[in-house]
């Protein structure tokens, strides 16, 4: 009874919270309720609110908490799932608001060299990430440069995600780079880490794709190969995106992003907590409460 008494306890200071962000303006005595809720409106528009993202982990999470969070401050908050190509396209065009997850500078630098005029950094919301292929720690190798020697063990193959993501780019580069007698599997972020978890099972050897953060790395022993070539870049920051214009438009949810950063841990345990859910604003609901001293540095007034 007392820990559900804490739980509400807590529910309540964060919606308090996030209203106590969205509600803000200066108002002079002159002004009553609609004058206020008239101007509010003016100024942002209408309140919906579509929010873009691609099928990685990190993405995934972070968009749904997100979700959670901007309807709590009275947004209509329309999502949409897409490969990464198209949605780089609909922000720079202005058909989506915010992408949330972009790899800067080497994962998704060649959609910044196409788009990159085209549409405005919102927030770095995580600034040590990494990405590159990563094997089981049993497997006897240790760099890029000596999977031809585990060739027949992997069935000649990297498992990779989906195509237009950064790290399929990359990874082709690398083939050629290392002048690997390997082929790339185009499938997905789920449909990868299914595969990884059936070889582990079965203590095979395999090769994927990876990034971290990731999930995969709290439930597994994993390690990253040696890149001695550099293909795969070195540390990476994780972007949030918005169209041109957004930032006027809605000021406050721009500067709501703009407060929010994880560490390892923290978008680790988001992470997490979400893949093993089936209902994603109740898993979001959840991580919230566990965490409101960070919850609260991203909604605080200043």
């Amino acid at each position: 009874m007392k820990k559900r008494l804490i739980s509400v306890m807590v529910i309540s200071f964060l919606a308090a919270a996030l209203t106590a962000f969205t509600g803000c303006k200066k108002q002079t005595p002159a002004q009553d309720d609609g004058q206020q809720a008239q101007q509010q409106e003016s100024s942002e528009g209408s309140k919906e609110i579509k929010l873009s993202y691609g099928n990685w982990a990190e993405g995934v999470a972070f968009a749904h908490l997100m979700e959670v969070m901007l309807t709590d401050m009275g947004y209509d908050v329309q999502m949409t799932l897409a490969d990464l190509g198209p949605l780089f396209a609909s922000v720079a065009e202005g058909n989506q608001d915010i992408m949330v997850e972009s790899w800067m500078p080497a994962t998704h630098g060649h959609y910044w060299e196409q788009y990159g005029e085209d549409f405005d950094e919102l927030v770095t919301w995580f600034d040590t990430a990494k990405i590159g292929l990563v094997v089981p720690d049993y497997v006897k190798i240790d760099s890029v440069a000596d999977l031809n020697q585990i060739k027949e063990g992997i069935k000649g193959q990297i498992t990779g995600i989906d195509a237009g993501a950064g790290i399929m780019k990359k990874t082709k580069q690398a083939i050629q780079d290392y002048n690997l007698d390997l082929e790339l599997l185009t499938s997905s972020g789920p449909a990868m880490t299914a595969s990884l978890k059936s070889a582990i099972d079965k203590k095979e050897p395999i090769v994927v794709t990876g990034w971290a953060p990731h999930w995969k790395f709290a439930r597994y022993d994993l390690k990253f190969l040696e890149d001695p070539k550099g293909v795969y870049g070195s540390t990476e920051r994780v972007v949030a995106i918005c169209r041109k214009g957004f930032k006027q438009d809605m000021p406050e949810v721009a500067e709501f992003f703009s407060k929010i950063k994880f560490n390892t841990a923290q978008i680790g345990s988001l992470m997490d907590v979400m893949a093993n859910a089936d209902d994603k604003e109740e898993a979001a609901r959840q991580w919230m409460m566990d965490n409101p001293a960070l919850v609260a540095t991203w909604t605080t007034v200043q």
